[in-house]
């Protein structure tokens, strides 16, 4: 653990788990305030609603019956060594080290979920009409936000021969 003595890994690491704290906190708000399907609604296109999805994104193997969570949990703990092992090599580049630490607090942030509860906590649910996108959470937006900024690091940062 001798990484831990960075201080630029440490404020990265102590993002992530500020990422988990806010998810968990936001979870267990919703989850003692609604009850399962509830919707409450916040804006014409904007709703808190309490669901539960076994599977990935967008439900993806929701209904595999019950293989999944294993199986989440493992890429979940798979990504999280990769995703450290990166960020140590990688601290002292500040938006790669960024983006990588939103990814890392969002997947340990689900699979804690998966792990305590057999499935992850779902609310933020926007609509309009008929249109709507699946509900999503803290974690969720975290990993989305993470990813996006990766892509952009990866067209727009140092070019790959100057990184170590």
């Amino acid at each position: 653990m001798k990484f831990l003595t960075d201080p630029a890994m440490r404020k990265w690491l102590g993002l992530a788990l500020t990422i988990i704290v806010l998810d968990h906190l936001t979870k267990f708000w919703i989850s003692s305030t609604l009850d399962y399907q509830e919707a409450v609604p916040v804006l014409p296109f904007f709703s808190l609603v309490l669901v539960y999805n076994t599977g990935a994104a967008f439900s993806f193997l929701a209904d595999a019956g019950g293989w999944q969570r294993w199986f989440f949990i493992t890429v979940g703990v798979i990504a999280t060594v990769i995703i450290v092992r990166l960020l140590k090599r990688h601290a002292h580049e500040p938006r790669l080290a960024f983006a990588l630490a939103l990814v890392l607090g969002g997947a340990l942030g689900n699979v804690i979920d998966r792990v305590v509860l057999g499935h992850v906590v779902d609310f933020l649910y926007f609509h309009y009409h008929d249109l709507a996108w699946p509900a999503f959470n803290v974690a969720d937006s975290a990993i989305t936000v993470g990813a996006v900024l990766l892509v952009w690091d990866s067209l727009h940062g140092k070019p790959a021969a100057q990184r170590s």
